[in-house]
């Protein structure tokens, strides 16, 4: 497959088939994550793997529930606009997906969230050329519980950036119609 029919291929996917995801093939496609460029090559993504869903719907649960208590504390806060599905006990933030890849890195580092969101664009990409799908989930970040961060090996001194969902498609939607690029101005 060609760059332009890889860029067609990755799209974010929401319902996978019931298909475990070998750890051989995460760590390959964790490999070519971190082909990705980084501040001064800094390189400060860190990878963990989880594959057990019973834990990933925990970590969910998490998730709701604190985006639900800041949704309480701060009504004009941005998650409220996904409210009613936060409150909904049957919604699992990370979509059921075999697989959960906690993209995180350094807290303090000034450039980490966009090292680490170029390590989850190469990440996502690397999946599709192998026939995997992956989906972003940004409301998937909120966990707190000591438990559950100890459970997953997160290191007090970092941070969750990009939790990406990791799986064989039930199906890969065709290409959302694209707007043209905003040029503001080309300087010659």
């Amino acid at each position: 497959m060609d760059f332009s029919q890889l860029l067609e291929k990755r799209r974010s996917i929401r319902r996978f088939l019931d298909k475990d995801v070998s750890l051989e093939l995460v760590m390959e496609i964790i490999q070519d994550a971190c082909m990705a460029p980084s501040a001064v090559n800094g390189q400060p993504w860190e990878f963990i793997v989880i594959r057990n869903r019973p834990l990933i719907k925990r970590l969910s649960d998490e998730s709701k529930a604190n985006l639900i208590a800041e949704i309480e504390k701060n009504p004009d806060c941005p998650a409220v606009k996904y409210e009613s599905i936060l409150r909904d006990a049957d919604f699992n933030v990370f979509y059921n997906a075999p697989c959960l890849v906690l993209i995180a890195g350094p807290r303090d580092l000034h450039s980490l969230e966009v090292d680490c969101a170029l390590a989850a664009c190469y990440f996502m990409l690397s999946a599709a050329e192998r026939g995997l799908g992956t989906c972003w989930i940004g409301l998937g970040a909120y966990i707190s519980d000591p438990i559950l961060i100890d459970a997953i090996g997160l290191p007090d001194s970092s941070a969750i950036v990009a939790p990406v969902i990791l799986g064989y498609p039930e199906t890969v939607p065709p290409v959302p119609a694209r707007n043209l690029p905003k040029i503001l101005k080309v300087v010659s």
